[in-house]
């Protein structure tokens, strides 16, 4: 259930770490109280597309549905993080699970999101705003996890899908520059992608291939590819060329960690792995959650 590539990376010391971590994460068990933080945020998550599915039947919603764990990997990159001494993450996503990441993840409220939409604007009265899709909002929020806080913040994200990515990065150099976070530990970008995006979209590698650079660096991104194996209406093989959607990252040596997205506790151990390499040797590190869609594109 999970595929670990990391031969090609030149650092001998990266890769016997990688080794001797995956040995002994899944040798060992998820706790039982992890095990249950994990199952109510899969059924929080699912009930919520559930309950929008039937309440408002041809909305459009993009939902997670097929891909549910990719909410559990975000969720566990964050609890990770905030243990190793992170104290800024910045996600940075497109449409699809924005949804369940604004109310389970951000902790917007979800009579906000109902009351949108049942048409109440998303933006507060009285501030000037042409106003937008609900699948666009951001939010911020702070959250405390094991007696330690953690500012969280989901970037407004219009189409076109990707382009928020260097948006993203350029705002974590900055929180870094501001903390004085020389050593790239407290400030972090969270990038989700989808799979068509990640290997055909140029934006995407154009940002990876400038994040190793000194006036760019930001200590590594965490990117979570949910791979639902179709773009639109494509599949993989009318997509790229290559044999995973995550290829372009081993050109900047970053570790891939393949997970089957229906294998739950996995994707959690992998997520955290993924959060103890990039706080480690400050790198891009990528996970790809393999699953499906669902529904359509927009249900």
């Amino acid at each position: 259930n999970v595929g670990f590539e990391f031969e090609y990376i030149l650092d001998t010391q990266q890769k016997e770490w990688i080794e001797k971590e995956v040995d002994k994460t899944f040798t060992a068990d998820i706790e039982a109280k992890e095990k249950r933080e994990v199952l109510n945020e899969l059924i929080r998550t699912q009930k919520f597309e559930e309950f929008l599915h039937k309440r408002f039947p041809g909305a459009k919603r993009f939902s997670v549905e097929g891909g549910e764990s990719s909410i559990c990997a975000v969720e566990k990159i964050i609890r990770e993080g905030a243990d190793l001494g992170l104290k800024k993450i910045i996600i940075g996503m497109a449409h699809r699970g924005r949804l369940n990441t604004l109310t389970g993840v951000m902790g917007k409220p979800y009579h906000e999101m109902i009351a949108e939409f049942q048409g109440t604007p998303g933006l507060p009265e009285g501030i000037t705003r042409s106003g937008d899709v609900k699948y666009h909002m951001g939010y911020a929020s702070t959250r405390e996890i094991n007696g330690r806080k953690i500012d969280l913040s989901l970037a407004f994200n219009p189409s076109h899908l990707e382009a928020v990515n260097s948006v993203v990065t350029g705002r974590i150099r900055a929180k870094q520059d501001e903390f004085g976070d020389t050593d790239r530990s407290k400030a972090m970008a969270i990038l989700i992608h989808g799979d068509a995006a990640f290997a055909g979209q140029g934006s995407v590698v154009e940002n990876l291939v400038m994040n190793g650079v000194e006036g760019y660096n930001t200590g590594g991104v965490m990117h979570v590819i949910v791979n639902n194996q179709v773009g639109f209406t494509a599949n993989p093989t009318d997509s790229r060329s290559t044999r995973y959607a995550s290829d372009l990252a081993k050109s900047i040596d970053a570790p891939i960690f393949h997970v089957n997205g229906d294998d739950v506790e996995s994707v959690v151990k992998v997520a955290g792995l993924a959060m103890r390499y990039r706080q480690q040797f400050k790198k891009d590190v990528v996970i790809d959650v393999i699953c499906y869609r669902k529904y359509g594109h927009n249900e």
